[in-house]
């Protein structure tokens, strides 16, 4: 079932191209991401009812890999509804009297092949159970979603594909030299890359090189993944793609990246090397935190501000995952959570776009009036991803800071709530003048038509975002606790 995952996208993404009809081509997209949403489903009710791992010689799925999996196929599938929605209204020539199977080139037939094959390469890192192929998967990643980025084809939007795939690139460059050191420390073990073998000899791997081999993949992974100071593709990147794609980087991709941090601390962590690769998360999460902080304030455009606040949340997870313990609860609910909270804004971010036809935070006044339904929820992604309770968000930072203090980490606990008060007052500056702000009508105006189809995919993530502050349902608690103890247990 796990190659089924990863064939059905791939395969889809290969008629992609091949379709001529854009409405054949979108229903094929739709399918597709209800295949893989049923897929994964039942994936993970096997894994719940067993409660053991799907293994296969490179690709096999843990808890942690299950969580993530089943938050990118989510994601993908209202991504793919907003997509198609958006897709149209994009379209610029008439498609019809076309030939069904006939190759094409035209920008809707990229974007769509490649966001099929973007799935399939998200789905391989998370199912990854070899570290090389973990690698080779997120930088298939790269690649896949740069057409992505570049779908507008206008001077910001090459610039930010170029910046992504130059510093990404330099970031899995580090990654592959990680990854020889990593298996050059476990040469007498003979336990080579696979992620399995690698636990179970870690207490006699090379802590030398394993050491180096973290630094490697940290720095490289970690560019992937934003955290500060690597994270300077990522503001310019998540600007200037497409809502829809703004919202799968933010919420799936940088998952991607993390789960490579994860996986080579946990074997760090076996080899007794906790103390190690936790204070370096701790640090740099911190570090991403007060990077965000600081460039939000006095932030113009409002892509860009939702991009420094994945950088902020990507230093929460890091912080989490470092302390351990109750944190790496906290960092793994903080994750789901963040996904749903960020994509539901950027899905609500393309709408304001679309009303005001500026990505200027000035630009934007009275969005209550003109938009009513898209200000209710930019209003409400931002209560949500600010940490407001009730929300995962919310409980996910508070997790993180409890586990701070329960291990006498005071400093590192009036830093972390110093930079998320500064976080939470510049973003409420900027929401609050955006939805209730003062507008005057522009000369030629047309009523704007909200798209209820466009909007449903934010509505339902922000209600699983908030639910999950008040209820996690047992099978998730079970998956979460699950995902938690592949981390490498208690700091």
């Amino acid at each position: 079932m796990t190659a089924a995952l990863l064939l059905l996208p791939a395969a889809a993404g290969v008629l992609a191209f091949l379709i001529r009809s854009d409405s054949a081509r979108r229903r094929l997209l739709l399918l597709t991401a209800w295949a893989h949403s049923l897929l994964t489903a039942l994936l993970a009710r096997a894994f719940l009812a067993g409660g053991a791992a799907e293994a296969g010689a490179y690709f096999g799925l843990d808890a942690l890999g299950l969580l993530f999996l089943c938050v990118t196929s989510l994601l993908f599938l209202g991504a793919a509804h907003y997509a198609v929605r958006y897709l149209a209204a994009e379209k610029r020539a008439p498609g019809g009297g076309e030939e069904l199977f006939l190759f094409t080139n035209a920008p809707e037939a990229v974007f769509t092949g490649c966001l099929l094959f973007f799935l399939a390469a998200m789905s391989a890192v998370a199912a990854s159970r070899h570290l090389g192929m973990l690698w080779a998967a997120v930088e298939a990643t790269t690649l896949l979603s740069a057409p992505l980025i570049y779908f507008h084809r206008h001077k910001r939007s090459l610039e930010a594909t170029w910046k992504y795939l130059l510093i990404c690139s330099v970031g899995i460059a580090l990654a592959l030299m990680g990854n020889l050191l990593l298996g050059a420390a476990g040469l007498k073990s003979g336990a080579g890359l696979d992620y399995r073998s690698l636990l179970g000899a870690a207490a006699s791997l090379d802590r030398p090189l394993l050491k180096a081999a973290f630094l490697f993949l940290f720095v490289g992974y970690g560019t992937k993944m934003g955290l500060s100071p690597f994270h300077t593709w990522l503001p310019d990147a998540h600007s200037e793609s497409p809502a829809v794609v703004s919202a799968l980087l933010s919420g799936a991709l940088l998952n991607c990246a993390f789960l490579g941090i994860l996986r080579v601390s946990a074997v760090c962590a076996g080899a007794g090397l906790s103390d190690f690769t936790g204070g370096l998360l701790l640090l740099f999460g911190l570090f991403s935190v007060a990077t965000a902080a600081l460039f939000m304030v006095g932030q113009r455009d409002y892509k860009r501000m939702l991009a420094y606040s994945s950088i902020e949340h990507m230093g929460i997870l890091a912080a989490g995952a470092g302390l351990g313990g109750a944190a790496a609860y906290g960092a793994v609910l903080g994750a789901v959570s963040h996904s749903l909270t960020k994509a539901g804004l950027f899905f609500s971010s393309g709408q304001v776009l679309a009303a005001e036809k500026t990505k200027e935070i000035a630009g934007v006044r009275g969005l209550r009036g003109r938009a009513p339904l898209t200000a209710a929820l930019w209003l409400a992604g931002f209560f949500l991803i600010s940490g407001m309770p009730p929300s995962g968000v919310f409980l996910a930072k508070f997790i993180v800071l409890r586990e701070m203090l329960a291990r006498g980490r005071y400093a590192a606990a009036a830093v972390f709530l110093f930079f998320l008060a500064v976080l939470a007052a510049s973003m409420a500056r900027y929401f609050i003048a955006m939805v209730f702000g003062e507008r005057e009508a522009k000369p030629g105006e047309q009523p704007f038509a909200e798209s209820r189809g466009m909007l449903l995919p934010a509505a339902a993530f922000f209600v699983l975002a908030a639910a999950a502050g008040l209820f996690i349902p047992g099978w998730l608690d079970a998956l979460l606790k699950g995902a938690a103890a592949c981390l490498g247990g208690a700091r």
